[in-house]
């Protein structure tokens, strides 16, 4: 059984550094003037693996809402096999994701607060988890599956894929998306560290409509969302640092010492920092730039 290691933020193409994703497993696709302002990735993903092998991969978490199109083997989440056509919530906690066999399909990364829109229920009723896409789409999760698999390419797959979610953005409910979005942003920019009253004046609303917006739109509530924003900072100060002296990293990062620094690691990473060093060193050695 092997086992990698997956990160991406939000300025990485693909995936970061620290991923031990084999080159060429990845491809995105342009998003699309249209849906630019509610999708910031499309990405066709691409593997095989021999019988009897199974590669198990920590997926840290961003805080993104995703739908994933599966034309091959469904990957498999602790006990939970994989649906063909999912939508899956946002989450702090990372997840281990076993592959096996011929994987191969679509993912779809919402921006933040603009879940809703695409997904025609509050983005909260999922969050943590994952529901075949037939549940929020009435059906239409198979059929836009059964209609991509039988178009010849990727191109074609992925334009299909575009103009379903186009149709679906001009026909939904966008009040309080914009709201949303703003929010996620300014905590985002600020890597977690700006009050939230400051943000909720900012949006120009206040901490409890702030709060119904982020589960309405976002799926995390905003304190879930600022501590995810300030792991993703403290990462982003790692690639800069390839021996870190952790003590100052964690005051610099927004933590109040080492030690919440190392706790905040164990929650969002499922490892501690030295522990993700380790794996970031072992992913990026096989990972072609």
């Amino acid at each position: 059984m092997g086992e990698r290691l997956f990160l991406r933020l939000d300025d990485d193409p693909l995936h970061g550094p620290e991923s031990g994703v084999p080159a060429g497993t990845l491809r995105a696709f342009p998003v699309g003037a249209a849906l630019r302002g509610h999708v910031s990735h499309v990405m066709l993903y691409r593997e095989s693996f021999a019988d009897g092998q199974e590669m198990r991969e920590r997926v840290l978490p961003d805080g993104a809402v995703r739908l994933v199109f599966n034309f091959g083997d469904a990957p498999s989440v602790g006990d939970a096999k994989g649906e063909a056509a999912e939508a899956i919530g946002a989450s702090t906690a990372p997840v281990v994701v076993c592959m096996r066999r011929k994987v191969e399909g679509l993912s779809v990364s919402l921006r933040p607060g603009a879940a809703a829109v695409l997904l025609g229920l509050p983005a909260g009723e999922i969050g943590g988890s994952a529901v075949h896409l037939d549940a929020l789409w009435h059906g239409e999760g198979s059929e836009l599956l059964e209609r991509m698999a039988e178009v010849p390419d990727d191109a074609a797959r992925v334009a299909l894929l575009r103009t379903v979610l186009q149709r679906r953005l001009r026909d939904a409910d966008t009040a309080g998306n914009a709201t949303a979005m703003h929010a996620a942003q300014l905590i985002a920019e600020s890597d977690g560290r700006r009050p939230l009253r400051d943000v909720a004046a900012a949006v120009g609303i206040g901490e409890r409509r702030l709060q119904q917006l982020f589960h309405a739109h976002v799926g995390l509530s905003p304190r879930a969302w600022s501590r995810l924003a300030r792991m993703h900072g403290c990462l982003r100060a790692l690639r800069r640092q390839p021996s870190p002296a952790w003590a100052e990293v964690a005051l610099e990062s927004g933590f109040y010492d080492q030690s919440h620094l190392v706790n905040e690691f164990r929650a969002l990473c499922g490892i501690t920092p030295t522990e993700f060093l380790g794996q970031a060193a072992s992913g990026s050695s096989k990972t072609v730039p």
